[in-house]
């Protein structure tokens, strides 16, 4: 006998997508492995965001220095910084 396609009728009879009724109940550790997948995903490139903050270079001369009589930041050069 071949095997049930996703999209063939169940072979229960009740006229449903085989993928929507018995799959769902037969085959549930493809669900949590696609999962699992995605948040490993997520997890990893959360994890290289965070080292390339780290590591990336600072630029030491954007120092900013509040203004008080202008009220705004000014950079080293004296320049108004946003």
């Amino acid at each position: 006998m071949a095997k049930t396609g996703r999209n063939d009728l169940c072979h229960c009879g009740s006229g449903r997508k085989y993928k929507k009724c018995h799959a769902i109940t037969e085959h549930p550790a493809t669900r949590g492995r696609l999962l699992l997948v995605m948040v490993g995903g997520a997890v990893l490139a959360a994890i290289l965001v965070g080292i390339a903050s780290f590591t990336a270079e600072r630029n030491p001369t954007a120092t900013r220095t509040w203004s008080p009589e202008h009220g705004h930041y000014h950079d080293a050069n004296g320049l108004e910084v946003p």
